[in-house]
């Protein structure tokens, strides 16, 4: 097995190789695309592996639903490959020109990071998402995917590094950490000498642990602590589907909301409804004092309720007296990823857009909708939940850098 010193001066040879590799990067993309549905059936040997020791370990459903692989999920993952090779190439882009009055001519371009590495977490379509963004970014990257994946991630990978070679690219543009053992995540983050930035995407507990012992520069990526507050003016029939989509659509994904915020004035004709609906779902309910009085068959809320990201059928419900008690809520307990407002209060959307600090901010519209795809970028590497250098779905712009390039006739200084 290739040592992970070894792995990183690899992927920096790489890096350098797809300064100038152009188009062959969209040649590159491309064979990945062609070889993830041509190995279909091999991927979905290795993930029903993945999936049985799972389920043998006890993880709930919501978790093995993330970590699912179908013909269908890896034709979606194929497109996704292809749409990031369609987009722009974000490298080589002047940003900013001018000349000074000595006659220097001063621009800003857009540079690749150069190798990239990615700590992440039981979904093994991110395998080919990051992979994707990074090649297509001219970054090298180096993948290390949790056990429960393992077997998914070590196939996907082989193929990937494959179909690059022959399209003409570098294998080590593209590596894999198979030791996932706590170890390997430790050197990993110790690997300054070559890895550019490190981009955690998991729980909070990965997340804190990439950030706490990282020496390599860190972009957090989405706790999703996410909430809807339904405003007094709310249609209720709108605020019932925007919640049953945002909680139940995949509730194990960090757009995926965990706390309704409801305005005391429209609370008692709302919250049954919503309640209704989410019972299709089977959706716990863990209420605060008086929404616990309108509804029945629902768990009491306990302070620790409203920080959780559950990641599951679990909704935290809270009454508020006023759109600045929610926002303050928000304020207090979000971990700044997506939050939305369902309102026909204009002035009222208004406020919540701007007072309201989180990555995006929705507007009668489903969390669910924070993402690269949907936002017109192509895959993502994760949901920046950080200011510094990236925030909200991260595509290709945010994998890469800038510098100056001066251009001169002899001036000195």
């Amino acid at each position: 097995m290739t040592t992970l010193e070894q792995m990183g001066q690899n992927a920096k040879q790489a890096a350098r190789f797809l300064l100038t590799a152009g188009e062959l990067k969209n040649k590159a993309l491309l064979a990945i695309a062609d070889a993830l549905i041509e190995n279909s059936e091999d991927i979905v040997k290795a993930n029903d592996i993945d999936i049985k020791t799972a389920r043998e370990n006890g993880t709930r459903e919501s978790l093995i639903d993330r970590l699912t692989l179908t013909k269908t999920r890896i034709e979606g993952m194929a497109d996704g490959v292809r749409q990031v090779a369609a987009l722009q190439d974000p490298t080589g882009v002047v940003l900013s020109g001018s000349t000074r009055p000595n006659g220097l001519r001063i621009e800003k371009v857009r540079v690749p990071m150069g190798v990239i590495g990615i700590i992440y977490e039981a979904r093994p379509n991110v395998t080919s998402d990051a992979a994707a963004l990074c090649l297509k970014s001219g970054n090298a990257v180096i993948l290390r995917g949790g056990k429960e994946a393992i077997n998914s991630n070590k196939c996907i990978a082989d193929i990937m590094r494959a179909a690059i070679e022959k399209a003409g690219l570098p294998k080590d543009c593209i590596a894999l950490v198979e030791d996932t053992s706590r170890a390997s995540s430790v050197e990993l983050m110790q690997l300054s000498d070559y890895l550019d930035v490190l981009i955690p995407r998991g729980s909070a507990s990965l997340i804190n642990a990439v950030v706490e012992n990282s020496k390599v520069p860190v972009i957090e990526t989405g706790v999703g602590n996410c909430h809807v507050y339904v405003d007094d003016s709310a249609d209720i029939n709108m605020a019932a589907d925007i919640i049953f989509n945002a909680k139940t659509s995949r509730p194990s994904v960090c757009n995926a909301i965990e706390t309704i915020l409801v305005h005391k004035d429209i609370a008692e004709a709302a919250l049954p409804k919503i309640k209704e609906k989410l019972d299709e779902k089977d959706v716990t309910l863990r209420c605060c004092e008086r929404s616990a009085k309108i509804l029945s068959g629902v768990e009491n809320a306990v302070e620790e309720d409203w920080y959780k990201e559950y990641g599951d059928y679990i909704l935290a419900v809270k009454i508020v007296d006023s759109i600045d008690e929610a926002i303050a809520h928000i304020a207090k307990y979000s971990s700044g990823h997506s939050e939305c407002i369902v309102t026909k209060d204009y002035a009222n959307s208004q406020k919540f857009t701007d007072e309201v600090d989180s990555a995006a901010v929705y507007v009668n519209a489903s969390t669910r909708f924070t993402d690269g795809g949907e936002f017109g970028l192509g895959a993502e590497i994760g949901i920046s939940t950080q200011k510094l250098h990236a925030r909200g779905p991260m595509g290709l712009n945010e994998l890469t850098s800038m510098k100056f390039v001066i251009r001169g006739n002899g001036q000195i200084r």
